[in-house]
């Protein structure tokens, strides 16, 4: 096989809505950086809802974004959370896919901490083929051809081959 036809995971991004700062924020932000041993950064909110009670510019969330061998380690971890069963809903047209956790124990080798709590969390995967540099690059970016583009179906074979996802209608 061609070499630059070869799917691979670019990222792994793991994200804890919490609706709210202070307390509980933090109990997201340990959490995350237990789960992933990396610093997790902050999400604010994008525009004021009275209603929530939510401020535009303040926090309401965390995130971290894994690449390379983390995100090769992680990824059939949380997988396993759900069982390896994904929806064809959860796939983009570009070959993207993403899956909710309902609760952080759901994890393998994962214990409850009563002075954390109960989070769940989302967790999007992107994928991509050798030669999206050219769309991310600073000097002259370029669209990647639709002839090497990622398709819905490409992706859903590569993770049922490479995990053992089952992908449900």
């Amino acid at each position: 096989m061609n070499p630059m036809r070869e799917v691979r995971v670019e990222k792994v991004t793991l994200n804890i809505g919490v609706g709210e700062g202070g307390e509980k924020l933090s109990k997201a932000e340990a959490l995350l950086e237990r789960l992933t041993g990396q610093k997790p950064s902050r999400t604010l909110a994008r525009r004021t809802v009275r209603e929530f009670g939510m401020r535009k510019g303040e926090p309401v969330g965390v995130k971290v974004t894994l690449r390379g061998k983390r995100a090769e380690e992680m990824l059939p971890k949380l997988l396993q959370a759900v069982d390896k069963r994904l929806s064809s809903g959860s796939f983009d047209g570009n070959g993207n896919f993403s899956f909710g956790i309902k609760e952080y124990i759901d994890l393998p080798g994962v214990r409850y901490d009563p002075g954390m709590g109960m989070f769940g969390m989302d967790v999007c995967v992107t994928l991509e083929r050798p030669g999206y540099r050219l769309k991310r690059r600073k000097r002259q970016p370029k669209k990647i051809p639709a002839s090497h583009a990622l398709t819905r179906e490409e992706a859903i074979k590569f993770v049922t081959e490479k995990w053992g996802v089952t992908v449900m209608e």
